[in-house]
């Protein structure tokens, strides 16, 4: 017997155990079937599961399981990404903490720390790892993700590094991978370069300094230029102004000479200098800013690297600025152009400073010798294969955007200064020749035929990008570079889910090194989800401290509560506003199937061995027949759209409102009553009908449906997940029966409608009058007249001929008018004057929001959730005001 509350946590654990302790998880490489794919976007190991996971995983996971339940193999591919930086600092956090520092360049021991060198700090992060780093892969079971858990891989297990070292050898040898000297992103605190995704911009109240550079040759004449970052101008080589400036026109060519330094430095002409923003004139840094590094290979103007690895100012700056720490300099440098008389104003201005965000400094763009993949190339493949349609983004709209990245791509930096990560496999040898070879062995035979002798060999000592392992993830953990059954039967993947902040930094570079060593895309769909914000619409932070956390989502209100609403919210191309409220909402659904479950069990509704749904006789049961039928398609559709909020509101729609409010309703009196063939029919129907929507469910709430799968009937020869998706026909469809029963339903809502309008109280029996009524309404209210009366609370039901009676309101259904008598249920003169009044205060409501939404100001100056949340308030305000004048017009004339 199905308990009277419904437990999601006792649910939750105990079928998550049978699912994957029975293998319904597991993929066959041997099976017949048509193969389904998706690729996990591998969570740092270092991860627990936030609001981005929960949405990302809950679509792949609603994916899985419906192509499961359609017959194909279905692989889920599991695993975890190393997370280079972020792992190194969670295991450096806990030594430290025991007094163990790490024996590299800028960091110091005392006397109260020890130091560990790169292999033993790298068998630490293992130890770590085995200890600590399942904890995502736990927290994705209570989600209920169905991943194919024994082929999970990690980006740093033997097989992916394998594949790693390989495609690394041979882009290098292709001439695509190759050493230079370019700027970076550097971080100080944590000395390596970091990936734009690791920068965060921060809104900072800094200032805007002008500094007058005097041109050489001409007496007190100056070139002003402004600068947020003053101690960076002692590396200035340049200064640039725009070519068809008419104010600097007949300095080009010309000199100044860069106080503090006494450095000659061009002025030269470059479209990059904007004669509108500051004085027009721009000084040019090329080793400490990327669009002057860009302006200075135009120009051939000189890189002057004036920071060491910890943003000190080093040798190649005066001697006064040696050794100070940036800020200090800034203060410095400051203080000597004013000195000077060379700073011409100082203006407050806020600006956006790159950040680490990581170690949370400001990073420097630092010029450094890295290693680098020609992009460019790499990217021509993939761009051809966007736009031959053979990967399509959905919304498409987000192709443009790949296109806009791929077609401007720049050099991509893959090495970083840490230990934790794929080593670089490059030796040097003692004259600095470099050996780039998949093992040692292999770099000191490669340096033996080159030396003619054995020499002593240097390793690199970089590791590589996080993303570039990462790059390969379709088809290493698939086997590659060996020609397994699985990269052979799963790859091109069918489909991959993930969110817009990483189209280039990982769907990008998937797709170049897809097409280089597979020749395939490695992906057919790519389905960009939405932003999850808050209830406001604003970004969640720690900071703001609006962070959800989805496990005390799961432990309040269960994982299908949580999975419906992601799925309900994610509408294509709109950002999620998450609040708890709909969750909870959610949770009251599951409720509601629940007791539905509940009241059929006790109704004596259990599935008919041999039941044809197709054979049943009564309309109210036809009618339902044909409703699953129509609701399975459009699932399909929806599915296949990548729709998924309309998949949940349909879902939503069909069961609480078909399925619950209507059917179980009309079908109460059947088997209260007393004719056995009617009942046993509708018994069988209503299991059926509840087996189906448990089956149309099950991809988006896997807990409940399959606990009520169980109940229902303790045996069936197999669990839900593993059951086939229903299939339906023409032979399921009565338009006849969804004609009538589609009628009843209009009829009782449009009185209820009235009722709700009017204050009628929920306890008054009113009648309806009916007036124009054709032959086949006659039939149909004396078919279900006893159903309409009970369910609008009628007292009667009459036909009339002539006009109703003053005091009734009116409404259209078909032929028919429809008349409700309200004299003496309502103070109809009071119902006006109540009316009148909520329309001109919505009315009122509606002209201030307008008007603030009419104010330019407001609209460039306000947060952009703020405008949408009253633009919302007038379109709330707008529907419930034409309510209100329809419920108004239905009395007027009474």
């Amino acid at each position: 017997m199905i308990e009277k509350t419904y437990r999601p946590a006792e649910v939750e654990a105990k079928h998550y155990q049978r699912w994957e302790q029975s293998g319904a998880f597991a993929a066959d490489p041997t099976s017949a079937r048509t193969p389904y794919t998706i690729m996990i976007p591998p969570p740092n190991v270092t991860g627990s599961l936030h609001m981005g996971h929960a949405l990302t995983f809950t679509i792949q996971d609603i994916l899985i399981r419906y192509h499961r339940m359609q017959g194909r193999d279905a692989l889920w591919q599991p695993g975890t990404d190393h997370a280079g930086i972020a792992t190194q600092m969670v295991v450096e956090r806990q030594l430290a903490e025991q007094g163990i520092v790490l024996d590299r360049p800028g960091v110091v021991a005392d006397a109260n720390t020890r130091t560990v060198g790169r292999e033993a700090f790298i068998a630490k992060v293992w130890e770590w790892k085995a200890e600590s780093g399942g904890t995502i892969t736990r927290q994705l079971r209570r989600l209920g993700a169905s991943l194919d858990w024994p082929r999970e891989r990690f980006t740093m297990d033997e097989g992916l590094s394998a594949a790693v070292r390989k495609v690394f050898v041979e882009l290098y040898r292709q001439g695509l991978i190759y050493r230079d000297k370019r700027l970076v992103n550097w971080d100080p605190k944590l000395h390596t370069a970091i990936s734009d995704l690791e920068v965060e911009q921060r809104e900072v109240k800094g200032h805007l300094w002008h500094f007058r550079y005097p041109v050489k040759g001409m007496a007190d004449t100056f070139v002003t230029v402004a600068t947020t970052r003053p101690e960076t101008m002692l590396g200035d080589t340049g200064v640039a102004v725009h070519p068809e400036d008419a104010r600097f026109r007949d300095l080009v060519g010309k000199h100044v000479m860069l106080p503090l330094v006494g450095r000659r430095i061009p002025i030269v002409a470059d479209e990059y200098a904007d004669p509108e923003t500051g004085t027009g004139a721009v000084k040019i840094t090329p080793a400490h800013d990327f669009n002057d590094f860009e302006v200075g290979r135009r120009h051939h103007l000189q890189a002057i690297n004036i920071f060491d690895a910890d943003a000190r100012l080093n040798d190649a700056v005066p001697e006064p600025y040696r050794g100070l720490d940036r800020y200090a300099a800034r203060d410095k440098v400051v203080a000597d152009m004013d000195a000077l008389g060379l700073l011409d104003k100082v203006e407050p201005h806020a600006h956006a400073v790159p950040h680490g965000d990581r170690s949370g400094v400001a990073i420097e763009p630092w010029l450094t010798d890295q290693w680098y993949v020609d992009a460019a190339t790499l990217a021509k493949p993939a761009i051809e294969a966007v736009e031959s349609g053979r990967t399509v983004f959905v919304p498409k709209q987000w192709e443009s955007t790949f296109f806009e990245w791929m077609r401007n791509i720049q050099p991509w930096c893959v090495s970083r200064q840490l230990w934790w990560g794929h080593q670089v496999p490059a030796w040097y040898g003692p004259d600095g020749a470099v050996f780039v070879e998949p093992t040692e062995e292999e770099a000191v035979a490669a340096a033996r035929a080159h030396y003619g002798k054995d020499v002593a060999l240097r390793r690199d000592a970089d590791v590589l990008d996080t993303w570039f392992s990462s790059a390969l993830w379709p088809f290493s953990t698939l086997g590659w570079p060996a020609a397994t059954p699985e990269l052979a039967r799963y790859y091109p993947t069918d489909v991959l889910v993930t969110g817009l902040d990483i189209i280039f930094f990982w769907v990008a570079r998937m797709m170049m090194m897809g097409m280089r060593f597979m020749g395939d895309v490695p992906f057919r769909t790519v389905y960009i989800h939405a932003l999850i914000r808050d209830a406001r619409g604003q970004k969640m932070s720690k900071s703001k401290g609006n962070v959800i956390d989805p496990l005390d989502l799961i432990d309040r209100f269960g994982s299908d509560a949580l999975r419906f609403t992601l799925a309900a919210l994610a509408a294509p191309g709109r950002d999620i506003k998450l609040a708890e409220s709909r969750v909870e909402g959610y949770r009251n659904f599951a409720t509601k199937l629940w007791n539905a479950a509940r009241y059929a069990q006790m109704n004596g509704c259990s599935p008919a061995e041999g039941f044809d749904p197709t054979a049943a006789k009564l309309t109210a049961n036809r009618w339902i027949v044909g409703e699953v039928a129509r609701l399975a398609r459009r699932l399909d559709q929806e599915v296949a759209a990548y729709r998924f909020n309309d998949v949940a509101n349909a879902l939503y729609q069909f069961a609480w409102g078909t399925f619950c409010d209507w059917y179980l309703e009309f079908t109460k009196p059947i088997l209260a009553g007393g004719d056995a063939a009617a009942q046993a029919e509708t018994r069988a129907t209503t299991a059926w009908a509840l087996d189906q929507l448990l089956h149309l469910l099950h991809p988006v709430m896997p807990f409940i449906t399959e606990e009520l799968w169980e109940q229902l009937a303790p045996s069936r020869p197999g669990p839900l997940i593993t059951a086939p998706w229903p299939r339906f026909d023409e032979r399921h469809d009565d338009a006849a029966a969804a004609a009538e029963m589609g009628w009843v339903v209009r009829l009782v809502s449009e009185i209820r409608t009235v009722r709700a309008e009017m204050n009628v109280p929920a306890g008054a029996e009113i009648p309806l009058l009916i007036k124009d009524a054709g032959a086949e309404t006659q039939r149909r209210l004396a078919t279900h007249g006893e159903v309409i009366r009970r369910l609008a609370r009628l007292s009667a039901i009459d036909a009339v001929a002539g006009d109703p009676p003053r005091g009734a309101a009116q409404a259209v259904i078909e032929e028919a008018t429809i008349a409700l008598p309200l004299a003496g249920i309502i103070d109809l003169a009071r119902e006006r004057a109540r009316l009148g009044r909520e329309v001109t205060k919505l009315g009122e409501e509606i002209a201030r929001i307008e008007k603030k939404l009419g104010n330019a100001d407001f609209i460039a100056k306000a947060p952009e959730e703020i405008v949408e949340e009253q633009r919302a308030r007038a379109d709330a305000a707008a529907e419930a005001k034409a309510k209100l004048e329809a419920a108004l017009a239905r009395i007027a004339a009474a």
